[in-house]
């Protein structure tokens, strides 16, 4: 079978064309990287488990009407998702004080936030991924007014989603990262969340011991990745509870 067109490689992830007009396959590399990119390393299996664990999150927000570009899993490392035009953003959600905003606002970490916050970060990996305003969004033409109140009416949801279900299994939802894309149905434009949510763009932390089951394990050496990354996905039931650390899976095409 020949080799789908490449479209785009990024730090986590390869699209290529999808069988049908308006879709893409989305496949999940081992690879990870901190501090924008200048921290690397390959990690054995990770891109297997945020395949899962992103296929979890993103059914369970179809379940619950928030409009998403996931289709279906393909396999262990790939799945079928809804071509569609990013918004050049990145949406973070704080519930906690962590990692950048602990630091520039002089917060302790896992200070509780009075609600959740959300920041919005220009997608440019040569410029570091800025912090931008609304401000800027509007006046680069980014994103309109009206685009802006249903991202944050997106952001929000996905929250209480993601909070919810992780308070279930003992785990704390500090903050994450979602991207949000366009779709056009005729004339209509809708926002949908693409591209990933997984230990990749979320801080979790267990709540009793405080133990970090996300990607702060690489940026700060805490472990192993994997380990982590499989403790999430047998909380919620993603992987059996049983099952073996998470090693280099064998494909079959």
């Amino acid at each position: 079978m020949a080799r789908r067109k490449k479209i785009y490689e990024g730090k986590a992830k390869t699209l290529y064309e999808g069988p049908e007009p308006g879709t893409i396959v989305q496949y999940f590399k081992d690879d990870a990287t901190a501090f924008n990119a200048e921290k690397k390393a390959v990690i054995e299996g990770k891109g297997v488990l945020n395949n899962l664990l992103s296929e979890y999150f993103m059914l369970g927000l179809t379940n619950i009407g928030v409009p998403n570009h996931f289709l279906k899993r393909l396999n262990m490392r790939e799945q079928l998702v809804r071509s569609c035009e990013i918004v050049p953003l990145e949406v973070i959600v704080r519930n906690y004080a962590a990692g950048s905003m602990a630091k520039r606002l002089g917060i302790e970490e896992g200070t509780q936030l009075p609600r959740p916050i959300v920041e919005y970060c220009y997608k440019d990996d040569k410029l570091g991924d800025p912090l931008v305003t609304e401000e800027h969004i509007a006046a680069f033409g980014w994103a309109s007014p009206q685009d802006m109140d249903d991202i944050l009416s997106l952001a929000l949801r996905v929250n209480d989603f993601l909070s919810g279900v992780m308070y279930g299994v003992g785990i704390k939802l500090v903050d994450f990262k979602i991207e949000i894309g366009r779709v056009y149905e005729g004339d209509f434009q809708r926002l949908i969340v693409a591209d990933e949510i997984s230990p990749d763009s979320c801080r979790l932390w267990d709540i009793e011991t405080g133990q970090k089951l996300d990607k702060d394990v690489f940026r700060r050496d805490l472990g192993s990745l994997t380990d982590a990354y499989t403790e999430v996905a047998k909380r919620l039931g993603v992987m059996p509870k049983t099952s073996a650390p998470m090693g280099k899976p064998t494909l079959i095409n």
